[in-house]
């Protein structure tokens, strides 16, 4: 407290010092005042001040916690790495920038009250502050080396913290909140230090209509996938103590009752929040629960930040963090059962705009990129091992969606409930006759140029094995997919879609071709220069491998949710976890089985699902650090755009299964009848 109270009385009068040369100056004014703006915000909130506000103050408040960033001033905001190199000069707008926004994760340590974060972060401030004063300008290369360090001395605290984070009840910031506010006054959403704008007061306001039947139910259709994943899949979850939920803003009520139902499980809820120091972040995505996005584009042009200290020393460094963090609580870590993950649907789909100046990851640090991945997924493997840990995911719509909101979520809520045991009879009709293949043939339509044959493992025992899983409503809800690990020699041929969002990015007229099971070129027409759809690409669909083998092929049967996505026009903003369902799909990177591939996992029938690894997924038993990936992206080709899904026999004989985007094999014609309705 004694640093804390020394570093934010040097941060109030640095507005008055004058103290930095030429445009540095409004750089360290703004920032400070910003500072200064949390040092204010702490004081109250550990005051208890914020507590008697009214609704429209604390909306005002919040505003001014995240203006700055906002796209309508990104354009003249320090954050912006564009902004900052037009007025501080190429080398220092990069690093004074990358400063801001690790900066802004003081608002979170206020709400938190994590004052050792906070100071941290204030004393950063200050020290480079420090090299601005007087009348020479520091080198680039005297700020970087203040951020390095700064990364690297307190990496062993970030990530022990992150860790413990994700497993341990103690750290019940969020559970708190959760269960003992009262939902019905939307003025808890401002108590978590998110972002909240109408769309997450809409949300909450919505669910609060819901009778509670029908938030039990839909807490009830999450809780049990969870739970029968274990089951399914034959996994004793009393051995398990904890459940990691991670969800958005605004959806309160219904995880209250989920937290309710896993505690009559005998599972304790964890809520973590998605990272903030930029050690534990990983790129834009957001692992955890959040509140709305400010400004997305902020968070795409820092998603390469770590290129700024990313060298052989900082990784071993953050393994050896991690290797000593799971080992202190190895405990809490083999209690932990899995995610539950509640997505949403219905935001703007975000399409990035490229920014020259945003830190990019050079080709070694590229490498050592993938290669921190590979063995931080080794060690997390370790002591939450994959074949004791099971998950659920669910999706519902926001407001965002459109007018018809109400209608949607109330049909998504039918789709995450349909007939488990119709859709398992189906399915079984598609799988007996896949089971008779040696090879799958998939091809597009109307513009779509897809041509891929896939090939599948060979059944010792076909009474007693299949290849494929049956895909009911447990851990992937909603139901309706049968899925295989393709055998990667021979699987090849073109994958294209017409335009997809995967990661919550848009890709236009993506293709990837393969050859045995690998992906041998790829592109897109995102941007005019092809260098930079084959950057965006390696970069958020490879992420800097480079190649990844096919790891999952599906089909999927809801034809059901296809028919609302085109009834209300919102294909384009469904998840993948609903649009995996939506028509053939096909993953890159790992498989569906990665780090649990020696658990036998069986049907309902009664049969092994024996394809559980590929080629590569095989090196585990030499080398895990060349079986995964760390990655696991799902493509889907919507029936719209399907010419035929067909079977090949060994003799060369043929069974079509789908042809023009309709179910033809008998017995799965009933899929159809939702998508004559269109």
């Amino acid at each position: 407290m004694e640093r804390y109270e020394l570093a934010a009385e040097r941060i109030r009068g640095i507005k008055e010092e004058k103290n930095v040369p030429g445009v540095f100056q409004e750089y360290f004014e703004r920032t400070a005042e910003f500072l200064v703006q949390m040092i204010q915000l702490r004081e109250k909130i550990a005051e208890g001040e914020k507590t008697h506000l009214s609704l429209e103050e604390l909306r005002r408040e919040n505003y001014e916690l995240y203006r700055d960033i906002l796209p309508e001033n990104y354009g003249h905001s320090y954050g912006n790495p564009d902004y900052a190199c037009s007025v501080l000069g190429e080398e220092q707008g990069k690093l004074l920038s990358f400063l801001y926004s690790e900066l802004r994760g003081l608002i979170v340590y206020a709400y938190e009250g994590r004052i050792w974060d906070f100071l941290v972060g204030l004393e950063l401030f200050l020290q480079v502050y420090s090299e601005f004063e007087g009348e020479e300008i520091p080198s680039p290369e005297s700020v970087r080396e203040i951020l390095y360090w700064y990364v690297n001395d307190y990496c062993q605290e970030f990530v022990e913290y992150r860790i413990r984070s994700g497993m341990d009840p103690e750290l019940n910031f969020a559970v708190k909140k959760i269960m003992e506010a009262d939902l019905s006054d939307l003025r808890y959403l401002y108590e978590f230090g998110e972002y909240v704008t109408k769309e997450e007061e809409d949300t909450a306001a919505f669910l609060n209509t819901l009778s509670e039947e029908e938030i039990q139910s839909m807490a009830r259709t999450f809780t049990e996938g969870y739970r029968i994943g274990f089951i399914t899949t034959g996994k004793d979850i009393t051995k398990k103590k904890t459940v990691n939920i991670r969800y958005c803003m605004g959806f309160e009520r219904m995880i209250r009752a989920a937290v309710e139902q896993f505690r009559e499980m005998g599972l304790e809820p964890v809520i973590y929040r998605a990272a903030t120091h930029v050690v534990n972040k990983r790129q834009q995505s957001r692992i955890g629960y959040y509140g709305a996005i400010p400004n997305p584009q902020y968070d795409y042009d820092h998603r390469n930040d770590s290129a700024f200290f990313l060298d052989s020393d900082f990784v071993s460094r953050k393994l050896r963090a991690m290797q000593g963090a799971y080992e202190k609580y190895k405990l809490l870590a083999a209690g932990q059962g899995g995610p539950a993950v509640v997505e949403i649907f219905g935001t703007e789909p975000f399409v990035p705009v490229p920014c020259e100046r945003a830190a990019q990851l050079s080709e070694k640090q590229q490498k050592l990129q993938v290669h921190m991945n590979n063995e931080a997924g080794q060690i997390v493997n370790r002591y939450v091992k994959g074949e004791e840990t099971s998950f659920t995911i669910i999706a519902y719509p926001v407001p965002a969606i459109g007018e018809k909101f109400s209608e949607i979520f109330r049909e998504t809520v039918k789709i995450n409930t349909l007939d488990y045991n119709l859709y398992q009879k189906i399915q079984q009709k598609l799988i007996d006759a896949l089971d008779q293949g040696e090879k799958v043939h998939v091809t597009g339509k109307d513009g779509n140029r897809t041509d891929l044959w896939i090939s599948l493992h060979t059944l010792s025992n076909p009474e007693k094995e299949t290849n494929f899983e049956n895909c009911v409503a447990d851990v992937n809800i909603p139901v309706g997919e049968v899925f295989t690990s393709p055998v990667l020699e021979k699987t090849q041929g073109l994958l294209h879609v017409k335009k997809v969002y995967l990661e919550e990015l848009q890709y236009q007229n993506l293709e990837l071709e393969f050859e045995d099971g690998k992906i041998a070129r790829y592109t897109c027409t995102n941007f005019e220069e092809e260098e930079k759809n084959l950057e965006y690409i390696r970069e958020n669909i490879l992420h800097h491998h480079k190649t990844l083998p096919l790891g999952e092929f599906a089909i999927g049967t809801n034809t059901t949710a296809y028919r609302m996505a085109k009834q209300y026009g919102i294909h384009d903003k469904l998840p993948i976890l609903i649009a995996e369902k939506m028509g053939p799909h096909f993953a890159v990177g790992d498989t569906c089985y990665s780090w649990a591939e020696d658990t036998k996992v069986y049907n309902p029938d009664g049969k092994e699902i024996i394809a559980r690894d590929n080629e590569i997924s095989l090196l585990r038993k030499e080398d895990p650090g060349k079986a995964y990936f760390g990655c696991h992206t799902d493509i889907t080709i919507p029936y719209e755009e399907l010419g035929s899904i067909c079977v090949i026999r060994k003799d060369g004989s043929e069974v079509e299964l789908i042809r023009d985007g309709r179910f033809v094999l008998e017995g799965t014609e009933e899929l159809n009848q939702a998508l004559e309705s269109l």
